[in-house]
Parts: structure tokens; C-alpha cells; sequence
């Protein structure tokens, strides 16, 4: 089990990462945080901003040396679009690091909190008897994500849960544990909480083999959670 502390600003809650102590008959089988520099790369796509930003600059001084502006025109020319790229970065990079930083995921024995909210702080409870199915989603490094699909008519709006929502799926939201450090563990947990908890069957994790380590694999966990 892992319990964490990110700060001050939540010193009041009954229990870390939750909005009421648990009963004395449920336990906490692991709680964690989403890492900040993958949730910046996986949610906030700060990598791929980079590049874009990058390309930008390097097409304006191609455009500025083909006037035949010398090596500090073209530098100079730079200057003002670098400054403002690296500002936007800047705040991306932030958002990501205050999203990690005040979100807490908590996996009981019979459910899984969400905690989230940079501002407004918003904690969904999610039965696992609601778990429909899940699966998981491995990158470099043993971080990933685990998406949650829910049983039942009843949704989360996507923007009460966004960036802890699968993207793109806006009518029928998933939930999303985001960025997690060491994922195939606790999606392993997970499965088997879900197990003893529904009485449904639990299949083992397994990266594909046609998938090169370095490469993102998703294993999904139905039927094992559905």
C-alpha cells in the first residue's frame, strides 16, 4: 500500500484522499498520485507542443534567412516567438504539475475514489460492483493509465472529470487513472479487488508480444472485470 501526502491545502480531509474515513470493515489496498512529467506528456501532450512550437520557429527563420537576413536577423527575428513558446510551455507544464499534485487515487477493497481538482476539488466514489470492464494502458518507463467503464445509465459529465476522462469519449465517460507510476501493479490489484469483491474471474496481465517494450501496449481487463 501507498499513501502519500502532496500538501497542506488538504490537511482537513477525514482520511487522505477521501471525503470520509472508511468503515471500519473496508481497507485501503493502495492510493497514489498521477506522476507529473508523464501526465505532461500523456495529457497535456507538452512533447508534442514542444515539436510544434519547434517547427514554427525553424519555418520563420527559414522565411527570414531566404530574405537574406543575416545570422542575428534571423536570431534576432527569434527571439520574441521562443519567448512567448517557452511561456506557453511554461503553463502547461505547470497545469500538469498542479493537476499531479492534487489529485489522489485511492483503491479499497470495495471501491475506487477519485480526488481531483485543481480549484474545486471533486471526489467520485466508484463501487466496483459498478466497474463494467477496464483496461489498461502501459508506456515506457512502467507509467500508464487504467480506464474505467461504468455500468448503468448513470455517467459523469466528461468536463467534471477532465484530463482523468478518456479522451474523446463524451457521451458514455470513462474514467481515467492517469500517469501512474508502476500501472500493471496496480491494475493487477485492481483486478483482484474487483474479483473477490463481484466473484467474477481474474485473468492475468500480459504485455503483448508483438509490442516492443518501448512502444505503449493496452491490455484490456474484460472479461475479467466485466
Amino acid at each position: 500500500m501507498t499513501i502519500q501526502s502532496n500538501g497542506h491545502e488538504h490537511e482537513l480531509e477525514p482520511q487522505y484522499g477521501l471525503p470520509e474515513r472508511l468503515p471500519a470493515t473496508e481497507k485501503i489496498l493502495w492510493q497514489g498520485s498521477p506522476d507529473a512529467r508523464a501526465l505532461a506528456r500523456s495529457a497535456f501532450h507538452l512533447r508534442k507542443l514542444a515539436l510544434y512550437f519547434t517547427a514554427l520557429m525553424a519555418l520563420q527563420a527559414a522565411n527570414v534567412a531566404a530574405d537574406g537576413a543575416s545570422v542575428a536577423d534571423v536570431l534576432l527575428a527569434l527571439v520574441w516567438p521562443a519567448g512567448l513558446s517557452a511561456l506557453a510551455l511554461l503553463g502547461v507544464w505547470t497545469l500538469a504539475w498542479l493537476t499531479a499534485r492534487t489529485a489522489v487515487y485511492t483503491v479499497t477493497d470495495r471501491r475506487v475514489v477519485m480526488r481531483i481538482g485543481i480549484v474545486l476539488t471533486l471526489t467520485f466514489n466508484l463501487p466496483l460492483r459498478t466497474i463494467e470492464s477496464a483496461a489498461m494502458r502501459q508506456g515506457s518507463g512502467g507509467h500508464g493509465d487504467i480506464v474505467l467503464a461504468l455500468k448503468g445509465p448513470d455517467h459523469i459529465a466528461w468536463l467534471h472529470l477532465w484530463p482523468h476522462a478518456r479522451p474523446w469519449h463524451l457521451t458514455r465517460t470513462q474514467p481515467m487513472l492517469r500517469a501512474l507510476p508502476q500501472v500493471a501493479d496496480v491494475a493487477a490489484l485492481l483486478q483482484r479487488a474487483w474479483s473477490a469483491q463481484t466473484g467474477g474471474a481474474v485473468e492475468a496481465l500480459a504485455t503483448p508480444a508483438s509490442n516492443p517494450p518501448s512502444e505503449a501496449s493496452q491490455q484490456g481487463l474484460q472479461p475479467s472485470m466485466g
